[in-house]
């Protein structure tokens, strides 16, 4: 029987935008990821469908499997001619034991490769402010265990050739160790006034910096708490994050954001979110699935001779409409002579892809205002409107416009399903009051959301609420809820730029 392969992949430190190209790539092969604790959720959206996710996360002295196990997994999966992903924080190969695991595959005669990750004592000093070399105070970096970091005779690290480096050392794994590390380096030379640092869940939202000196470090990092996960820094360079540091001033750093929309759509909300320096948690809500009877969408792309406009009240529907032209053997030049609107520039920048312009938007991304703008356009007696759209889509916008004349044809293009599968946890860091913020961007996650996690679990916590639009906003105040605030305008950038404007006006 043939044998699969593991890829050895560094994931890097936490932030999950610091996963190579080629990471994510093998990501997407895999039929087994096997994950460790520090991993970011976000990076497991890479995988199929199908894979089999295999948490082993160990820190510290407490471990879900042993090394030995973990080695027999991989060997076992890959045994099975599994396409096997080692998905491990920072870089395989640097205090990561991927050399032990490729040795353990070598013995088996499995394959295997090594992808590279941003090892965290180069990305988490980054995100701190703190180049690790520098031309005029460090020209040399050294990485050293914090494990080995003991008053005993017998430690394996040279306190000696520590002490008398000319440059950084950074201690991976070392905080429980902090005293006796700073203790050892003056011991045996290094000056007690040399500057310091703890990096705590470096290269996140979480990310907790404490500066001082070798002498003062240790009592400093007691007082604030910080625990692992935590690089040490030592050396000049960390007087240089006074000025340098960039990641903390981000206007969202610190803060913690559920988003609410479907899997398939949540990242680059979430992305977006991250790259202003918070930290999001998906929760979905909503599962995009085909209708449970595709006759009524099939039948109409059939017909769209007998149509006059399209109207597209999402990117779910531009998608589901295409897939149907695509099925029944059609292209866009079945649209030939009809019309198409879009609700919104999100839905039309969607058509775009397919090579169709809108030939309609409205200036307010509603469906009262796809109305309006529809009749200002031309007289809507006996004009014939298609209207793909999602099974719990709102009646107004049909209404309105039958009211006006048009004969409206409403299918169902797709549907929202409850989707929601971490709602245990969430509920939970909701009633600790760790959720600053719920997103809402449409109708259907306010009511699968608030429906999975419960009315009281929101109200009680300190989360605040941002809606994309009046519709959503409705929604909410139909189940009681009042929206801290409802983006101007009703696109992600626009709710983004809300939350945004929100924080910097509350200080």
């Amino acid at each position: 029987m043939s044998r699969g392969r593991v890829y050895l992949v560094g994931a890097g430190p936490g932030d999950p935008g610091l996963l190579t190209l080629r990471g994510r790539e093998v990501l997407g092969l895999a039929d087994v990821v096997v994950y460790d604790a520090l991993i970011s959720p976000r990076l497991l959206n890479y995988t199929p469908q199908w894979c089999e996710r295999i948490y082993v996360g160990k820190r510290s002295s407490a471990h879900t499997l042993s090394q030995d196990e973990i080695n027999r997994l991989l060997i076992e999966k890959a045994s099975d001619s599994a396409t096997v992903v080692r998905l491990k924080g920072g870089d395989p190969f640097v205090f990561g034991r991927g050399g032990e695991e490729a040795l353990a595959l070598v013995e088996a005669g499995i394959e295997f490769e090594v992808v590279p990750g941003v090892t965290a004592a180069v990305a988490g000093a980054a995100y701190a402010g703190i180049p690790v070399t520098h031309r005029l105070m460090a020209s040399a970096v050294g990485f050293v265990t914090g494990h080995e970091a003991d008053d005993k005779p017998d430690s394996a690290l040279d306190w000696d050739a520590l002490a008398r480096w000319k440059g950084t050392l950074v201690f991976y794994m070392g905080v429980s160790n902090l005293p006796a590390i700073t203790r050892n380096l003056v011991a045996h030379g290094r000056g007690p006034d040399t500057p310091a640092a703890v990096i705590h869940w470096g290269t996140t939202a979480r990310q907790r910096v404490v500066t001082g000196t070798l002498s003062t470090l240790p009592e400093l990092v007691a007082a604030a708490g910080l625990g692992a996960p935590a690089l040490i820094l030592v050396g000049e360079v960390v007087a240089l994050r006074e000025s340098l540091n960039w990641f903390e001033r981000r206007p969202l750093f610190g803060r913690r954001i559920v988003v609410t929309r479907s899997r398939a759509q949540a990242s680059d909300l979430a992305a977006r979110l991250e790259a202003l320096g918070a930290e999001t948690i998906e929760a979905p809500a909503i599962r995009i699935e085909k209708p449970e009877d595709p006759a009524p969408l099939a039948a109409a792309v059939r017909d769209l001779a007998a149509i006059d406009w399209i109207v597209f009240t999402s990117v779910n529907g531009v998608d589901a409409f295409f897939e149907a032209l695509a099925a029944a053997g059609l292209d866009t030049r079945a649209l030939a002579g009809r019309r198409v609107a879009a609700i919104g520039p999100t839905t039309a920048a969607q058509l775009a892809r397919f090579g169709l312009r809108a030939d309609l938007q409205p200036e307010t991304f509603t469906g009262a205002a796809v109305a309006e703008t529809l009749a200002a356009e031309q007289n809507l007696s006996e004009v014939r409107i298609l209207l793909p759209r999602a099974d719990i889509a709102p009646k107004e916008l049909a209404d309105t416009l039958a009211a006006r004349g048009a004969i409206v044809r409403e299918v169902v293009a797709y549907r929202t399903v409850p989707d929601l599968a971490n709602r245990d946890a969430i509920a939970e860091m909701l009633a600790g009051g760790e959720i600053d913020w719920l997103t809402f961007t449409s109708s259907s996650t306010v009511k699968n959301f608030i429906g999975a996690v419960g009315d009281d679990g929101v109200r009680a916590s300190k989360a605040r609420i941002a809606s994309i639009g009046p519709t959503t906003s409705a929604t909410l105040r139909d189940l009681g809820f009042t929206p801290t605030l409802e983006a101007a305008s009703h696109t992600i950038p626009g709710l983004i730029d809300a939350i945004v404007k929100h924080e910097v006006s509350q200080g």
